[in-house]
């Protein structure tokens, strides 16, 4: 874990191992609600050329082709870079997951998926959200995924992969941020090494202002921003802010060269309970 005596040695270029082999960047771009055409690919383009190399979409985010297109046509070898993209709910199912993995292959065009989530564990029931499992363990026997894992999934939906399959999922992307703090999702997570990743760690802009961030940004001389993102990396997840501003992009990328103390974590952490930003994924069966 990028612990949180805060590693001074991590950087932009820096990766860490997954249990399933795949090693995945600290820091990466999300295109949530980047509208398709020129915005995605602009943003992905700015991302690439300025050092990232995660880049994170879905099926329902309706850019994966922009993703690809960018990605092409960066000049950047395609081993270089990771790229994430999910299952929607409603391709659950052994056979329906296996055919919306391989669409979103043919719709980014890139050769191969890095790590193929599965979205949310909406299913019609838990035996269906566990075909859905077994589609991409055979996904990725078969190459078409390099690595696989979950978004949004609680302890108790850990769980019925632990107890149904060998495979461990590399990662579990649920929203993770002060204001959204789990600790018994991470420790759990660390516990069957299973990396968190971190969407909308920026809270979709709605918590810069809160005074105690705000406090600790002056402190440290950074951005509210970049204060969210050396949270999360300081409590080892994958920080995967979204943005189509260059600006932003870059400023995101700038949390590599300072940590926070013990006692600033603490008051950090002293925000959970705020209000989430996504849906509450404990209310899934």
């Amino acid at each position: 874990m990028a612990g949180r005596s805060g590693e001074g040695a991590l950087s932009l270029a820096s990766r860490v191992r997954t249990n399933q082999g795949l090693e995945i960047p600290w820091l990466g771009l999300g295109v949530f609600q980047s509208p398709p055409g020129a915005p995605t690919r602009d943003a992905v383009a700015w991302a690439l050329t300025m050092g990232y190399r995660l880049i994170d979409t879905a099926a329902l985010y309706g850019n994966e082709e922009d993703v690809g297109a960018a990605i092409r046509a960066s000049g950047v070898p395609r081993e270089e870079i990771v790229v994430t993209t999910k299952l929607w709910h409603s391709d659950h199912g052994f056979e329906p997951a296996q055919a919306a993995a391989r669409k979103s292959l043919e719709r980014l065009g890139l050769g191969w998926i890095d790590l193929y989530l599965i979205h949310w564990p909406q299913a019609r029931t838990p035996d269906v959200r566990l075909d859905s499992w077994r589609a991409l363990e055979k996904l990725q026997r078969e190459g078409i995924c390099r690595s696989i894992g979950v978004s949004n999934y609680t302890v108790r939906h850990l769980e019925e992969i632990r107890k149904s399959s060998d495979v461990v999922p590399a990662v579990n992307q649920v929203e993770f941020h002060p204001f959204v703090y789990d600790p018994e999702l991470e420790l759990y997570c660390r516990a069957h090494n299973i990396r968190i990743e971190a969407w909308s760690p920026l809270t979709r802009g709605r918590h810069l202002e809160n005074a105690v961030l705000r406090t600790v940004a002056s402190e440290v001389r950074r951005t509210p921003a970049q204060v969210l993102l050396r949270w999360g990396l300081q409590h080892g997840a994958i920080e995967l802010p979204k943005s189509v501003h260059e600006d932003r992009i870059r400023e995101n990328s700038r949390v590599f060269d300072f940590a926070l103390n013990a006692g600033q974590m603490t008051r950090l952490d002293g925000l959970a309970g705020g209000d989430r930003v996504g849906w509450d994924p404990r209310d899934i069966p």
